[in-house]
């Protein structure tokens, strides 16, 4: 059986619901050789990770996913590779990132809360051991009634142009590539098809590469083949190379499962051989 990776996953450090210990364990399981923990914004989870990864036969990747901004988009770009004497770098870099959303979230719960829609910060912090997101608050309001499911919640009243969000102000995609290179890391555009349009690809793509972007995401949960088609061909035609993961949140996304997403994923170990040449990387 072909060996497979899975270079994109969270815990609860972020807006997973896993450890990152029940990560490692649950790749074990699924037979899955190299994964990669890349909470958002955060290390913090790094430590815990490895420390499993030492005691197991699967190969564990510190990582973090950076979310950026280029022209008002949204992207995401992922880490992979840190060396352990960098973590604390991460957080020292990520600072102003991690007191801007804090605000930002106080400011949506307070919006909530005047709206009828009783959500309390306590309650969102209980469900991670970091900094809460969106994804937290979304599970209280759906806890409480107030939505269906995650997904609703970020569709309605979770939505900036619902008037509850007002968005944290985002460090540049081209700051953030720049940071992990700098730090001898494996820089990554995650779930790319996702964030911007192929037009718009043909216009960021150049920009990050000349500022040190190693690959895309060309396999992911959400992509259709399609989409996983067009992704291969905007790497090849940019010189870039491939990774891919499942974006695993445990319970947050239900139905995405580690390793294989919605059942229609298949990162081989090669993705994870040819990411790891990218980085200047020792395990320690």
């Amino acid at each position: 059986m072909e060996k497979r990776c899975d270079l994109h996953s969270h815990s609860l450090f972020s807006d997973g619901t896993s450890t990152p210990e029940e990560l490692v364990r649950l790749a074990e399981e699924l037979g899955i050789s190299a994964l990669a923990l890349t909470d958002h914004n955060t290390s913090q989870g790094l430590p815990a990770f490895m420390e499993a990864g030492r005691h197991s036969d699967v190969i564990t990747i510190p990582g973090c996913e950076f979310t950026t901004e280029w022209h008002k988009k949204e992207i995401h770009i992922v880490g992979l590779f840190f060396r352990r004497e960098y973590w604390q770098e991460i957080e020292d870099f990520l600072e102003l990132t991690h007191i801007a959303k804090i605000n930002s979230n106080n400011i949506l719960i307070k919006n909530l809360n005047k709206a009828g829609y009783e959500v309390t910060y306590d309650e969102c912090a209980a469900l991670t051991d970091g900094d809460i997101n969106r994804a937290h608050i979304a599970r209280i309001l759906m806890k409480k009634g107030y939505v269906k499911s995650v997904a609703e919640a970020f569709d309605t009243l979770l939505k900036p142009e619902h008037g509850f969000y007002v968005p944290a102000k985002r460090i540049t995609s081209i700051a953030a590539i720049r940071f992990i290179k700098t730090y001898k890391a494996t820089a990554i555009m995650a779930h790319p098809l996702l964030n911007l349009t192929p037009e718009e690809m043909e216009e960021f793509l150049p920009e990050a590469k000349k500022a040190g972007l190693d690959a895309i995401e060309t396999r992911y949960t959400e992509f259709t083949e399609e989409m996983t088609n067009t992704a291969i061909r905007l790497a090849e035609k940019f010189g870039l190379k491939q990774s891919g993961g499942s974006d695993f949140h445990g319970k947050t996304k239900p139905g995405i499962l580690l390793g294989s997403g919605r059942g229609n994923l298949f990162v081989p170990y090669a993705f994870y051989e040819s990411m790891r040449a990218c980085a200047d990387y020792e395990e320690s």
